[in-house]
């Protein structure tokens, strides 16, 4: 389901396989524990890219489990898990001790969506792939974690109104024009290769894990609030 390779002071976390990656029980707990591992390896220029096999970079929750439960209120209390289960993964991506970096290569819907921007850099394909939030055209609300994320990682509200009140499919050329991400490549192998520069540039400032995710958490007080991260303060001279 999902793999993790150190290079040196480089982590990568690679959803595998050809499928949607959609998020199950499985998967989640498989995402979090890999997480741990990162986060219990990590020091001084250590950096995190995620990345996925595939067309898709994940197709969010998965629904078919969830209506496997059999019940329109099985299904809504299976989706009702998967959120709560997810919350985790967000908290942790926000905690992380190391500068994290999302290489999209595919479509990222809902909650993959979700798993993307709670990087600190999107990196995204401009041949293939798309942003959607497609809650407003299934009829799903949105957990008050991925609301708080989308309004303090994305500052324009105009661009956030297109994304959960319309609907917008956003490529990559339209993603990097609006902010929503770093940048934009013309293929797959672009894309890793400028994930991995970007990696290797951010990880030689050698920057003090601990601080770097006080300081991140800071620039979310409200996401940090509902995910129930503390802030503490560091004092640590360098000059």
């Amino acid at each position: 389901m999902c793999t993790l390779e150190k290079r040196g002071k480089l982590f990568i976390l690679t959803l595998t396989g050809e499928d949607q990656h959609r998020f199950n029980p499985d998967l989640i707990s498989s995402l979090l524990d890999l997480l741990s591992q990162v986060k219990a390896q990590a020091t001084c220029g250590s950096v995190l890219i995620t990345q996925a096999q595939g067309k898709f970079f994940s197709y969010g929750f998965d629904l078919d489990w969830a209506q496997a439960a059999g019940s329109e209120r099985g299904a809504a209390k299976r989706l009702q898990d998967m959120a709560d289960l997810f919350k985790p993964v967000i908290a942790t991506l926000l905690s992380l001790p190391m500068p994290t970096i999302a290489a999209i290569t595919g479509h990222a819907v809902a909650a993959g969506f979700t798993l993307a921007l709670s990087h600190d850099y999107l990196i995204m394909r401009k041949d293939r792939g798309i942003l959607w939030m497609p809650e407003v055209d299934i009829a799903v609300t949105l957990p008050d974690y991925i609301n708080a994320l989308f309004k303090e990682k994305i500052g324009d509200a105009s661009v956030r109104r297109d994304l959960f009140l319309r609907g917008l499919k956003m490529k990559g050329d339209e993603a990097e024009k609006r902010g929503v991400v770093k940048a934009a490549y013309d293929g797959e192998a672009e894309v890793r290769e400028a994930s991995v520069c970007l990696a290797e540039n951010l990880g030689k400032r050698k920057w003090h894990g601990e601080v770097y995710a006080e300081i991140r958490k800071g620039l979310y007080p409200q996401l940090s609030a509902i995910l129930g991260l503390s802030h503490k303060v560091y004092a640590i001279a360098r000059l």
